[in-house]
């Protein structure tokens, strides 16, 4: 595909997934909303809104990392449909955090600790598509990484199957601040904009 034509079908491919991201952090933005219109409704949590925080900047950086495909000329229907899917595991872990109903929980941090084993499912799937993008969008941008980007995913990985099979209220807030700095980190580290 030549780069006019990938130029012209990169807006379109963004559009999509910037829709989804945006329903994401909708859903994100009204259950603090929400919170903050009914705080009794519903049992806040600290751990539940430091992960609300953690999720609406990870789907802010997915949004700022996808501009790296700007200049790619490989487009298929695989690409496209890989980016989608990519995009729905991150609204989906924002969906699991903006749950419609909790009266059957004690609160925020009740529903989040009886459906954790879904949410570190997807946050473990999304380390794996993180890689698979980096090396989509190639070596121009993989370079732009020292090897602590890439030791992310097995550390990922291993605090995952942790918080799935922990209950602990300190275990998980531990991972979650975990979680936040490196995020901090990467945003420290890439607050240049891209060339």
């Amino acid at each position: 595909m030549d780069l006019a034509l990938s130029q012209e079908l990169f807006p379109h491919v963004r559009v999509v997934m910037g829709t989804v991201i945006g329903l994401g952090i909708t859903r994100l933005l009204m259950t603090v909303a929400g919170i903050i219109q009914h705080p009794m409704r519903g049992k806040v949590s600290a751990l539940h809104m430091f992960w609300v925080g953690s999720m609406l900047l990870e789907l802010i950086l997915f949004w700022w990392w996808e501009f790296a495909l700007r200049s790619f000329q490989f487009w298929s229907f695989g690409v496209v449909l890989f980016l989608m899917i990519y995009a729905i595991t991150l609204f989906l872990m924002a969906a699991l955090l903006s749950p419609d109903n909790i009266s059957e929980y004690k609160g925020y941090e009740d529903f989040f600790l009886k459906r954790r084993n879904w949410f570190f499912g997807l946050l473990a799937t999304t380390f794996l598509l993180d890689l698979v993008d980096t090396m989509i969008k190639g070596e121009a941008h993989w370079t732009r990484f020292d090897w602590t980007y890439f030791a992310q995913v097995p550390i990922g990985l291993l605090l995952c199957i942790i918080a799935w099979k922990s209950r602990d209220r300190r275990v998980h807030l531990i991972i979650v601040g975990l979680h936040l700095l490196h995020q901090l980190a990467l945003v420290l580290n890439f607050f240049t904009p891209v060339p």
